[in-house]
């Protein structure tokens, strides 16, 4: 009945598909839509503010999180976190200042439940030779959202400077569809129960029953390693976007190549996901090597967006960029970078997966709750100065705190390598 978990693996990775094809569309065109709501003078909100609460709010209820999917079920929180979800995408309908941010206190919780949830959910229906395949096939999925809602940006936004009610009411209703039978999509999971009660000795050691040698590596390497993954995530899902569109030099073509940018993020991720969680074996040597080319992978994508956007995209809200860079912006050199930050993710997130859920079977629930936490406050932080901070600092922010949670990852696993030899012994 092997066949039943990797059916649960696929239905989940299709009900994060559809619910993040809404919010991760949602959140990269969340500071254009402000913008053009805040130059019809009925709206004060700011799209870094919404994004750094719901990451605020999300780091301190991954505290909670274990506990409430210990009591209700992994599969009915993800449900009732995906109606959190698609609350906040029906704001953008009819938005206001005050439910956006009350939305976003809304969706930081569910946000919490929800991964939590899925992380204990996987475990669950993993063993020893499945969790890296079942987490390189979860990401890929969860990864393809990137491009169908970018795509219709694309085409529908392309040549508009600014974002009609028309426009937005259009897409946000079409993301709440979306959103809606993501949700739903959750319950059509099966019982873990029943697979356990199906699958005999012969299918495969549970990860539920495996030694857990690398328990203290992995939490140490997570939690060093996890802060520059966490900048780097608010910096591709809400800043990175904002900056195209706000360059001048791209012309008529800015706001829609905001969808094409979310696209090629898009790919880079699923070509990861599939190249580093799928093809390639499992071993100590393959996981840091893949984090060392995410990290260079980074900092060429770093520099390169350096060279090629202004540096106060960013920080521009009523305008397009005035400063100049030092290389006339290229749209070729943008959506490079673009694939390039989704390629070094993938890198990161495919290996932390799949070292929580090999370490941590037992307690999967809390342990990625505390890899959320880590995640997630300073994600917030990142969206919280992405709005007065410019460009350059913070490309530099993201190279230090990329070199030294790389550093930390490597002489933690070297370390507790050498204990875990040691122990045999």
């Amino acid at each position: 009945m092997a066949d039943l978990r990797t059916y649960n693996v696929v239905v989940l990775g299709i009900g994060f598909l559809l619910i993040f094809t809404a919010f991760t569309t949602c959140g990269n065109i969340e500071q254009t839509v402000v913008k053009s709501l805040n130059d019809s003078g009925n709206f004060s909100g700011s799209g870094y503010h919404s994004l750094g609460i719901i990451y605020g709010v999300f780091s301190f209820c991954n505290l909670l999180a274990p506990t409430v999917v210990a009591i209700i079920g992994a599969q009915f929180t993800m449900f009732l976190s995906g109606i959190l979800y698609s609350g906040y995408i029906a704001v953008f309908i009819i938005p206001s200042t005050w439910s956006l941010y009350f939305t976003s206190v809304l969706i930081g919780i569910g946000a919490a439940l929800l991964w939590t949830a899925q992380g204990h959910f996987l475990v669950e229906n993993s063993d020893v030779s499945t969790i890296n395949r079942n987490t390189g096939m979860f990401w890929a999925l969860l990864q393809c959202s990137m491009l169908c809602g970018n795509l219709y940006v694309y085409f529908d936004w392309r040549g508009k400077t600014e974002i009609s009610d028309k426009d937005r009411k259009i897409m946000f209703t079409a993301l709440l569809v979306i959103s809606v039978v993501g949700t739903l999509t959750f319950l059509i999971l099966r019982k873990t129960r029943e697979i356990e009660d199906a699958l005999s000795e012969e299918e495969g050691q549970s990860l539920l029953s495996t030694p857990m040698i690398y328990k203290h590596r992995a939490s140490s390497a997570v939690r060093d390693a996890r802060t520059e993954f966490s900048l780097e995530l608010s910096f591709y899902s809400g800043v990175y976007g904002t900056c195209i569109g706000a360059t001048t030099d791209f012309g008529d073509t800015a706001k829609g190549l905001i969808g094409i940018s979310g696209i090629v993020v898009g790919a880079g991720e699923v070509i990861g996901g599939g190249l580093f969680g799928l093809v390639l074996k499992n071993s100590r040597f393959r996981r840091t090597s893949v984090v060392f080319l995410g990290m260079v992978v980074h900092f060429v994508a770093f520099y390169l967006i350096f060279l090629n956007i202004p540096d106060d995209a960013p920080v521009v809200f009523n305008t397009s960029s005035q400063h100049k860079p030092y290389l006339t912006p290229s749209v070729s050199i943008a959506l490079l970078c673009s694939f390039l930050l989704g390629l070094g993710d993938s890198c990161f997130n495919t290996q932390l997966y799949s070292i929580l859920g090999w370490a941590y079977a037992e307690q999967s629930a809390p342990a990625f709750a505390i890899f959320k936490f880590i995640q997630s406050i300073f994600a917030a932080l990142a969206f919280f100065y992405s709005g007065y901070m410019s460009l350059t600092w913070q490309l530099l922010v993201m190279v230090i705190f990329g070199f030294a949670g790389t550093l930390c990852f490597f002489m933690v696993e070297r370390m507790q390598l050498f204990l875990a030899d040691t122990q045999e012994y």
